[in-house]
């Protein structure tokens, strides 16, 4: 009886974050409508992971601007502008989606590319708060 209701529990709690996890962005974001913004977190891609295959089955290659995000579909270009902590930009780079992720914290909606961290000049702070502009396919 108590592994009924321990895997009871599991499955709502696994289910409830899931639920929690999908509110996150919003539809037009998930389907890559050209316009669409969303505000978060930002990280970046350890060197150690160069030449490992992505998501999309690429090779990550840091000095490429690329990006991984849970929702973007492959290939989705997108403006990436660092906000200071009064909202005003910092500095942007576009980068093209090619990978999954992050997992973890679901504030962070994309991790970087080394090359574009570096443009955005967030490699001493790891994470950055950013907004997210979807852009036409070139």
């Amino acid at each position: 009886m108590i592994r009924r209701l321990l895997a009871f529990a599991l499955t709502l709690s696994i289910a409830f974050g899931a639920a929690c996890g999908a509110a996150q962005a919003p539809e037009a974001y998930r389907r890559g409508e050209v316009g669409q913004t969303l505000e978060g977190l930002a990280s970046y891609y350890s060197d150690r992971l160069a030449g490992r295959s992505t998501a999309s089955g690429e090779p990550y290659e840091p000095t490429r601007l690329t990006a991984a995000s849970r929702d973007l579909p492959f290939g989705t270009r997108v403006r990436v502008t660092r906000l200071a902590e009064d909202g005003s930009a910092m500095g942007n780079v576009v980068v093209t989606v090619n990978d999954r992720g992050p997992f973890g914290d679901r504030r962070r909606i994309l991790d970087l590319s080394r090359a574009a961290a570096e443009e955005l000049d967030m490699i001493r702070a790891g994470v950055v708060r950013i907004r997210a502009e979807i852009l036409p396919a070139n």
